[in-house]
C-alpha cells in the first residue's frame, strides 16, 4: 500500500473528517475515509499520533469484587450503552489527571489509586486514529449524577453475577464488554 495524500473535508468542535487517498498493492486507487482529534494532519506520520486523546477508567471497589460501569445514552447509537467512565484529556493535562477529572465528573467518586496502565491503543481502527489509555484503578466515595449537563450517565456498582445479567440482556461498548465478559468469569 502506498500513501498518496490527505484531504480534510469537514472540520468539527471536536473531531475532523479526512479522506486518505492510497494504491493498493494491485495499483489500485482508493480512497479512505476516517475521523480525528486532530485538526491539522498533512502526511502520513500525523496520522500515526503519539500522544493519547482520551483516558478509560477500569474502576473496583477496595474490595475488588464490584466493578463500576456508567450506564449513557449514546446519540451516535442512539441508545443506552453500558460503558466504562471515560474521557478527554485536556491540554497540558496528564492521563492521571484526566482519569480522576473524568471520574469525579461522571460518577461523583474519587480516584483513591490506579493500579495498573495499559498500553495505548486506538478506540476505533476502522474509522479513526484516536488513542486511548486504559487505566485500572480502586474509587470510592458516594456514587452522584453527572456535574455535566451535556451527558446523560447513570452510574453503578455491579457484582460479577449482575454483570454476567447484563451481559445477556443489555448493550455494550466494545472494550467493556470484553473486559466484563472476563471480570465475571473469575
Amino acid at each position: 500500500m502506498e500513501y498518496k495524500g490527505i484531504q480534510k473535508i469537514h472540520q468539527g468542535d471536536y473531531i475532523t473528517r479526512y479522506d486518505v487517498y492510497y494504491e493498493t498493492a494491485n495499483g489500485r486507487n482508493k480512497k479512505y475515509e476516517m475521523i480525528s482529534r486532530n485538526p491539522q494532519i498533512e502526511a502520513p506520520e500525523q496520522i500515526r499520533k503519539g500522544k493519547p486523546d482520551a483516558v478509560v477508567m477500569i474502576i473496583h471497589d477496595e474490595s475488588g469484587e464490584q466493578l463500576l460501569l456508567n450506564y449513557e445514552y449514546r446519540m451516535a447509537v442512539g441508545e443506552w450503552v453500558y460503558n466504562f467512565p471515560a474521557g478527554l484529556i485536556d491540554s497540558g493535562e496528564t492521563y492521571t489527571e484526566a482519569a480522576a477529572r473524568e471520574l469525579r465528573e461522571e460518577t461523583g467518586l474519587h480516584l483513591e489509586r490506579i493500579s495498573e496502565v495499559w498500553k495505548e491503543s486506538y478506540s476505533a481502527v476502522g474509522f479513526s486514529n484516536e488513542k486511548t489509555v486504559v487505566t485500572v484503578g480502586i474509587a470510592a466515595g458516594d456514587i452522584r449524577p453527572s456535574d455535566s449537563d451535556m451527558e446523560e450517565i447513570r452510574a453503578g456498582w455491579y457484582t460479577r453475577e449482575e454483570v454476567r445479567t447484563l451481559l445477556e440482556q443489555a448493550v455494550f461498548a466494545a472494550r467493556t464488554q470484553a473486559y466484563c465478559a472476563l471480570w465475571s468469569r473469575g
